[in-house]
């Protein structure tokens, strides 16, 4: 049935008047237009408009999960958002496959007239990030010093205030550090979970000692690395060892938090872990989409610049590969394999509390 009292008009509702007129390639104020010009920007602005629903999306999780108590129908509109924003990612990085049909030669036709317009001055770009967690002192050290510093003032005291304000890591980890099921009555997870890895940890070592196939400086080699396997479990269970380790850089998340989300992997299976099972997936999913568009992009940049630096006086194709391999939001939950034992090994939980885990 219809709503609205005044026709809806296609062009005036998509203001396509003036989306279509906003490129203005910047080669015509020097003579020639320079053909690829024009799909240059046509991709950087498709990127904005992504970035824009993104945020719209980032917007809307982010109140839920800061909420003091999350519903379980609110876990399932939050999965469904974050699902959304894994599709826009992978239009992020098909679109690199347009902007590659343009040539080295072709790119160097109009580059020089960009200067020192860069990708650094996204400032959507740089909300996404901020939003999901990767602030300043998380960043690369080119990124800590360099990253305002190419913003006009207004951007540069938008994106700094936004820096101060709880980002979707922030509520994620206090959502983890509220979870009820780690100790329930008598019965406390962790107890029974160091036991099960000390068993396991002492079974995989008398396979190695009593293998006979190996060889004395391979039995060395692998035991070494079962010992540092131990220690790395030591320091989950040990809070001074792991706030050590958090000092370091080796964690971001609390040792709280850290173990819920063990936990939730561990016994996904409850129904009441399943949805909370989905979030924590899915923030590793767009972590991980997010990683492949700067590989992507690094790529791209490699071939259309070479080891030239970049318009914005970044080190160029060096750079992006360090924000590649550094910049991330969610290390902590990618790190949680590390900590899974095999579903024969894990302790089966009591029966009062898989009761409190059904609904």
């Amino acid at each position: 049935m219809q709503k609205n009292t005044k026709p809806c008009y296609y062009p005036e509702y998509l203001q396509l008047n003036k989306l279509l007129d906003a490129q203005h390639p910047e080669s015509t104020k020097y003579g020639a237009e320079a053909h690829d010009e024009t799909l240059f920007i046509i991709v950087h602005q498709a990127y904005e408009l992504w970035f824009k629903q993104v945020l719209h999306e980032i917007h809307s999780i982010l109140p839920v999960l800061s909420q003091s108590h999350v519903d379980e129908s609110n876990i399932s509109t939050v999965n469904l958002r974050l699902e959304r924003i894994h599709r826009i990612q992978d239009v992020l990085v098909d679109q690199i496959d347009i902007l590659e049909t343009m040539t080295p030669l072709d790119f160097l036709d109009f580059r020089d007239y960009l200067i020192p317009a860069s990708g650094f001055q996204s400032i959507q770009f740089k909300e996404i990030e901020i939003l999901l967690g990767l602030k300043s002192e998380y960043r690369i050290n080119f990124d800590k010093k360099s990253f305002y510093s190419r913003l006009n003032e207004k951007d540069r005291n938008y994106l700094m205030d936004l820096e101060e304000k709880p980002s979707l890591f922030d509520a994620v980890e206090k959502w983890l550090e509220r979870m009820p099921f780690l100790e329930f009555g008598d019965f406390k997870f962790w107890n029974i979970f160091k036991d099960a890895v000390e068993t396991m940890l002492a079974h995989d070592e008398k396979v190695l000692k009593d293998a006979d196939y190996l060889s004395d400086a391979e039995k060395t080699f692998q035991l070494n690395d079962l010992e540092n396997t131990h220690a790395t479990f030591d320091a989950l269970f040990d809070k001074e060892k792991y706030d050590e380790l958090k000092t370091q850089g080796r964690f971001r998340m609390s040792q709280e938090a850290t173990l819920s989300a063990l936990f939730i992997n561990l016994y996904r299976e409850q129904p009441m872990l399943n949805g909370p099972f989905r979030l924590l997936q899915s923030l590793v999913e767009i972590d991980e989409k997010f990683t492949t568009w700067r590989y992507r992009h690094t790529t791209m940049v490699l071939r259309m610049i070479g080891s030239k630096i970049g318009t914005g006086g970044s080190a160029g194709h060096d750079y992006l590969r360090q924000t590649t391999q550094n910049n991330r939001f969610f290390r902590d939950l990618f790190n949680l394999t590390t900590f899974l034992i095999p579903r024969s090994a894990l302790p089966k939980l009591p029966d009062e509390v898989i009761k409190a885990m059904n609904f």
